[in-house]
């Protein structure tokens, strides 16, 4: 750079810059809500409940030391109608208003020296790591942190006025902050259990267990996995014929939709039906027959598609619980690109109502670009995954590790794996289909 550049002149004849000093949580919360947030609060990223978060953070913006947390309410009549679409159309200006609400709150932080750095509510994410962690920063986890809300059985933020019907957004902040927000000391969820009632596949349970996989094959059934399914269908289809039988056209038109207008999703009923935070709970507790009559019943009662997995506990909920919706059997789309991303997923994917009864040990042994031996256990409904050959097993497992993975994703054969010599087995064949049991796909 040439020392009489008029920006060299200037900054050595000293012209003012901003300093940003420390800010304060109140000073922070005046800005975002002049521009435009219902609510906000800060924490510093050194804050335990931020550890998972703190490496992905510090990739996005290696300068950031702090994060503000911001809620957009959302209108709850569209969210509880029977006509997803008016839902869908919420969602979309809500996504999109929480997103400009973050710019023009870093673009006022500028101007007092602060570097910010606005994420999306939703997409665009770093969908070159699917299906692995696609999003920069969880707005639950910071939510939470901040004192935004609590998530409750149905896996949303539940905020302590506005209830289930909010978007969250998060600011990463180049700056020191002189004090910050404390998580609430309450959980707004009212453990109704509405959300459980609602749910079509079932994928909340009353003690609370999550089937987080049940919930992205239908509610996100046209985003990300749901795509890949749709687009294997398409190429597998031989003439028109062949993908009609497959697909409706009520269905292509619903694909068609979300390309263009954004994508759409097929139930969050667990948002509509649920009356937790303090503008919302006075018209539960004070006519609950008609809260459920007029929000939880309607939606129950709509006859519509559900999208399952064959065998998976979502496809048995939805025959013995709502046999009047037509259940649609699709693949899942969500493929592991590698045994560590499998691994990982495995908890996700269980389906602890086909383990009723399965009491059995497998040890793995990958070999190939990923060598490494663990255990998995099928007991009591639970999974478990141990690193090492742990135990007497049923089922010793040696396969190459890359051949798996093109197993999962159906581009090979158990048959041509064994003639290839990457798959060998050793033990009790009569349990792999216990396995398969509780991992349909």
């Amino acid at each position: 750079m040439k020392n009489y550049h008029p920006s060299a002149v200037r900054f050595k004849k000293g012209v003012p810059t901003v300093q940003a000093k420390p800010i304060t949580v109140d000073e922070l919360r005046r800005i975002a809500m002049e521009c435009g947030a219902d609510d906000a609060g800060a924490v510093r990223l050194d804050r335990p409940e931020l550890d998972l978060e703190r490496p992905y953070v510090k990739r996005a913006m290696g300068t950031a030391r702090a994060v503000l947390g911001i809620v957009k309410r959302m209108a709850p009549a569209p969210i509880q109608s029977v006509a997803r679409s008016l839902a869908n159309h919420e969602f979309h200006a809500a996504t999109d208003d929480v997103g400009e609400t973050g710019r023009r709150i870093v673009s006022r932080l500028e101007s007092l020296g602060i570097r910010g750095m606005n994420t999306a509510a939703g997409f665009p994410m770093e969908m070159h790591e699917f299906p692995g962690r696609t999003w920069v920063v969880s707005h639950k986890v910071v939510a939470e942190a901040a004192g935004l809300g609590k998530m409750g059985i149905h896996r949303n933020v539940i905020h302590p006025k506005f209830g289930s019907f909010v978007l969250l957004n998060s600011i990463l902040l180049d700056c020191e902050l002189a004090d910050e927000s404390a998580p609430l000391d309450y959980n707004p969820c009212l453990e109704c259990k509405l959300c459980v009632s609602a749910c079509p596949v079932g994928a909340i349970s009353p003690d609370g267990h999550f089937d987080s996989v049940a919930c992205l094959n239908h509610n996100y059934r046209e985003f990300m996995g749901g795509f890949i399914d749709w687009v294997d269908t398409i190429a597998d289809s031989k003439s028109r014929s062949a993908y009609q039988s497959q697909v409706t056209d009520q269905e292509t038109a619903s694909w068609w939709q979300s390309l263009s207008t954004g994508p759409n999703y097929k139930s969050a009923y667990c948002m509509a039906v649920c009356p937790a935070g303090d503008d919302i709970i006075g018209r539960f507790l004070g006519d609950k027959r008609g809260f459920i009559e007029g929000t939880l019943n309607p939606l129950q009662e709509k006859v519509e598609p559900i999208y399952v997995v064959p065998g998976s506990d979502a496809e048995t909920h939805v025959l013995k619980r709502f046999p009047h919706k037509s259940v649609r059997r699709i693949g899942s789309g969500v493929r592991p690109t590698s045994v560590a991303q499998l691994l990982q997923a495995m908890p996700l994917a269980f389906q602890r109502g086909k383990a009723k009864g399965i009491d059995v040990r497998y040890h793995f042994q990958f070999t190939g670009k990923e060598a490494l031996e663990v255990t998995i256990g099928i007991a009591d409904q639970r999974l478990t995954i141990e690193p090492g050959h742990v135990g007497k097993a049923q089922l010793l497992v040696k396969v190459d590790s890359e051949g798996w993975i093109d197993f999962l994703a159906k581009r090979t054969t158990l048959g041509k794996m064994l003639l290839k010599r990457k798959l060998k087995f050793w033990g009790d064949l009569r349990s792999l289909a216990l396995f398969g049991r509780c991992f349909p796909s």
